[in-house]
């Protein structure tokens, strides 16, 4: 995408059930394109043993957590199994710094959050291609049990529901016809009138051009 200083870049938010492909699609596109960068989120999440504080996660006291709500540094945050999740406001800050647009992959609960305090944030929300198929893999692992899988299957149904909400839907059927659908978006996105932070100079250049060939 050329001229990329002349835009507003915005964040794209990825949902979807669990299960669906929305983080591959995410990742992918983040290793397309060097105009994109994926959010890394903050939690009260002990680190396991692979995981690097600044690439995987941020990682926090529930202390300084909460310090971060109650200062507004979160665009969305939620509490997922004991431990709080969230996306600091500065990750939005620093990718429009370098026109970038930021990537958020986060559940309807985060994506209505985002919405409310970053009204120009595109949301695209990721459909399998086959109802049974999502159901097979939420209930496929048979270490737990039958409870535990009827919840993940209730959450998927629930998430399923709110696509409606959503500017864009792309089925994942093919991860790189997927990929590209978003991409399409985003090329068409950054194209409204809105986003063109200095159009009306862009204009008035124009309409200088055209004067100096009349002759006025």
């Amino acid at each position: 995408m050329s001229d990329r200083g002349t835009i507003r870049t915005f964040p794209v938010i990825f949902a979807a059930p669990s299960g669906a492909g929305k983080t591959t699609i995410a990742r992918e596109l983040s290793t397309r394109r060097r105009d994109v960068e994926f959010s890394i989120s903050a939690t009260t999440r002990p680190a396991r043993r692979t995981e690097r504080d600044g690439v995987d996660y941020f990682f926090h006291t529930e202390e300084e957590f909460r310090r971060m709500i109650a200062e507004g540094e979160l665009l969305e945050w939620a509490e997922v199994h004991g431990y709080l999740y969230g996306t600091p406001r500065r990750n939005l800050v620093q990718a429009r710094d370098r026109h970038h647009f930021l990537l958020l992959d986060i559940d309807v609960q985060g994506s209505r959050q985002v919405k409310d305090v970053v009204p120009d944030a595109v949301s695209i929300f990721v459909l399998p291609p086959d109802g049974a198929e999502l159901a097979q893999r939420l209930i496929g692992r048979g270490s737990e049990d039958g409870e535990v899988r009827r919840h993940r299957l209730l959450a998927a149904r629930e998430e399923l529901n709110a696509a409606a909400e959503f500017d864009y839907v792309v089925v994942n059927d093919n991860l790189a016809a997927a990929v590209g659908s978003v991409e399409t978006i985003l090329e068409a996105e950054a194209l409204r009138i809105f986003r063109r932070v200095d159009l009306q100079e862009e204009v008035r250049s124009l309409i200088s051009d055209v004067d100096r060939v009349l002759g006025r």
